[in-house]
Parts: C-alpha cells; structure tokens; sequence
C-alpha cells in the first residue's frame, strides 16, 4: 500500500467513525466531535509548527489557548459604560505606570556602571514603584468589580463582530511568545518545558482572579455568535416550515443548522492554516528550521542564528494556539477560566501531534481528529463494556459497583495505551515525517 493510500485510509476511517456516531447516537454528537475536532486540529499544527519543525517543547500550550479566549471577551463583549466611568481610565494609568517602572528599573541597570549602587537603585525603583502602582490601581480596580457584580462587575470589551476576535487572539499569544521567548528560548529543552508550563499557570491564573478583566471564577456567559442563535431558529417561521419538510423538529434542526453553520467557518481556517502550513514546510525557511531542529550545532557553523529562528517558530505556533482558543471559546459562547487545565490543553494536544506523526502537518490533522473523537466515546463505550462485563454479578455487588463507576476513568487510560502502542508499532506516528 502507498503511502499516499495508506494516509487517505486512515482519514477515512476517522471519517467513518464519525459517520458512524450520528447515525447510532445522534448527529448533533457527531457534529460536536467534528468541530472540537476542528479546533483541536490547528491546535495540533500549532504546537506541530514548534516541536515538528524545530524541536522546541511548549508545554504551555494552554496559555496560549487561554490568551485567545481572553481576545473573545475583550473584542466582542459590550463595554461596561459604568465600570469604566467608576475607574476604567484609573486602570489603564495603573497599567501604564507599572510599565514605565520595569522601563525605568531597566534604564538604571543599563546606564549605571556595575556594583552596588545600580542594585540599590534598581531596587529602590521597582519597590517604589510597586507600591506606588498599588496606590493608583487597587482602587480602580475595586470600585469596577463593584459595579452590579453579579451581572458584570469588569470593564467588558469593544463590541466588535466576533469574528475579529480569532486573529486578535493569534496576536495576544504571539506577543506572550514572543516575551517568552526572549527569556526562555535560550534555555536547555528541559528548562523550557518547565518555563512554558509555568508561565501557562501564571495567565491561568490572571485569568481566574482578575474580575475587572474576565469576571474570574463568575465567568462570561453570552458571548456574541457568528451563526443565529438556536431559539431565534426556531421562532422563525420559514425555518421551521423547512424543518417540516425535512422531517425534522424544529429544535433538532436548529441545533443541526448552528453545528453545521461552525463547521464551515472552522474548516475554513484550518484549510488556511493548513496551507501556510505546509507552504512553509517545503520552503527554504522550512527546510532550514528542520536542519536546525536536526543539527543545532551545524545550523550555528552554516551562519544560521538558532535563537532568532525559535523565536520565529515560537511565535508562529503560538498565534496558531491563540486563534484556536478563540474559536472554542466562541462555540462555547462564554469564557470559563476554571475549565483550562493541562490535562486537556497540553497533554491531549501533545498526544495528538505524536500519534498523528510529529512533523506532519496532516498527521496532525489526523491526530486531532481520532483523538478528540476518542476522548468523547471512550467514557461511553466504557460504561457499555462494564456494564457487559458485570451482566452476571448480582446487584449491589462492591466489585460491579466499582467497575461502573471506572468508566469514567476509562479516558485517560485510552489515551495512555494509544499512546504507548503508536509509539511501539509506529514510532513515527500513523503519518510519519517525509
């Protein structure tokens, strides 16, 4: 079998189970693994671009993922006039001026000769300047997340079509790559797993406690939508005589029709990704980045500047992550801060480019695909196996009870013996690298 034969099989079969789940189960669940699958696809490219490409291990792809469903709340929620006459001006000076001290610290540092004096002068502005920043933005921030705080109690965002918010969200992570990067890039591979994972948690983290921005913990509900709203659907008329004739209810065709509606615009952007993608794979400045990838040492001897072609590189699967975070947080339709754990953002796309086939754009696509589709199914496939298994146990029975109740855990015990036997029988991942 060619290879080319082989890799249009593999789709096919993901396809097919697909296919297979909205006619067993229901085709609402089949279209939510398609556009998870979406997501989680350019996800993969994403974190592909950085570990395929140039070796470089993120595991703090959920920051990034973060960063770009923050973008949907500051570009498409209505501003706050309220919170923002009560201290939104107040806030942007405290940010400013929390700037101009890391500025001012690092002039100090820069202009003043080696010795104790720059340490003390450097310490005395930025412990000054803390409390100083303290001074003009606690406050401000107190009286925003006073404003009706169970209804908003933050600034809000611009009120822009939703849809801007996807690239915004490619640009809000490239710039935190790019701040990570300046520092941590430099850094053996070890260290900058840990540095990613860890600055990951610290906008995680942001994201939680800082209510004037996001509402924390309370969340962002309403979401602007690039498609109709389900209800809006089903009280038009001339839907649901189109429903009718389908012979179908109005509430399952809505449903059916925003699904579908989301998986135009994503398959969109991951046929776009996709080609720039593989574009900058067969171009030069692909080549270079996995000869780098293979040889460091050898790409620094040829002339090359290693730190500056990460930090490309970086960046590039950074905004990929961003834009992929604020699509699922658009078809979430509301921002939940709490929901962003590693387990899901990192570990599942990680395993998604390795089974797929790391540096393969494809392979990723395909690794997006079956995994989320796995990652879905598992759990009920699981329940239906033990309770097949436990058929014959009497009720009550600690053991039945027990098996049942592991089903749940049957998710993250799939994705350890996938994992384990790709890297046994195909070490390459089921696309490898050409």
């Amino acid at each position: 079998m060619t290879d080319s034969l082989k890799n249009t099989a593999l789709f096919a079969i993901v396809a097919g189970l697909i296919v297979m789940t909205g006619f067993t189960e229901s085709w609402n669940t089949a279209l939510f693994i398609v556009n998870m699958g979406l997501i989680s696809a350019i996800m993969a490219i994403g974190v592909n671009l950085q570990w395929g490409f140039a070796g470089l291990f993120n595991v703090g792809v959920m920051g990034f993922v973060a960063l770009g469903g923050l973008a949907t709340v500051l570009v498409s929620m209505d501003p706050v006039p309220e919170a923002w006459s009560a201290g939104g001006l107040q806030v942007i000076g405290g940010l400013i001026l929390g700037a101009l001290i890391i500025v001012a610290a690092g002039v100090a540092v820069s202009r003043l000769p080696k010795g104790r004096m720059r340490s003390l002068a450097a310490a005395a502005i930025l412990i000054g300047g803390f409390f100083l920043y303290r001074a003009v933005f606690d406050p401000a921030v107190a009286a925003i997340e006073a404003v009706d705080p169970a209804a908003t109690g933050y600034l809000g965002g611009l009120g822009l079509p939703v849809l801007l918010a996807w690239p915004v969200g490619g640009l809000m992570a490239a710039g935190a790559a790019w701040l990570i990067g300046k520092t941590a890039l430099g850094l053996r591979s070890d260290y900058l797993a840990i540095a990613t994972l860890g600055i990951a948690e610290i906008i995680i983290y942001i994201l939680k406690n800082e209510d004037w921005l996001t509402r924390g913990v309370k969340n962002v509900n309403g979401l602007p939508r690039p498609v109709p709203y389900e209800i809006d659907l089903q009280n038009s008329a001339q839907f649901v005589e189109r429903a009718s004739g389908w012979g179908v209810d109005p509430v399952t065709a809505s449903t059916i029709y925003v699904k579908l509606g989301y998986s135009v615009l994503f398959t969109v952007v991951l046929a776009l990704v996709l080609i720039l993608a593989q574009l900058a794979l067969k171009s030069p400045w692909g080549r270079m980045m996995r000869a780098i990838r293979d040889n460091e040492v050898a790409a620094e001897a040829m002339g090359k500047n290693v730190t500056a072609r990460h930090l490309q590189v970086f960046i590039l699967g950074s905004a990929i992550c961003g834009i992929a975070g604020a699509m699922m947080t658009t078809l979430d339709g509301q921002l939940t801060p709490s929901s962003y754990q590693p387990l899901r953002f990192t570990f599942l796309v990680w395993v998604m480019v390795i089974v797929g086939g790391s540096g393969n754009n494809f392979g990723a696509v395909l690794g997006g695909f079956l995994i989320w589709f796995l990652w879905v199914q598992v759990e009920p496939y699981g329940l239906a196996l033990m309770n097949l298994i436990t058929a014959g146990m009497p009720e009550g029975s600690a053991l039945k009870t027990h098996l049942i109740d592991s089903a749940a855990h049957m998710r993250l015990l799939t994705m350890g013996v996938v994992l384990l036997l790709v890297l046994r029988f195909s070490p390459r991942g089921l696309i490898p690298e050409k």
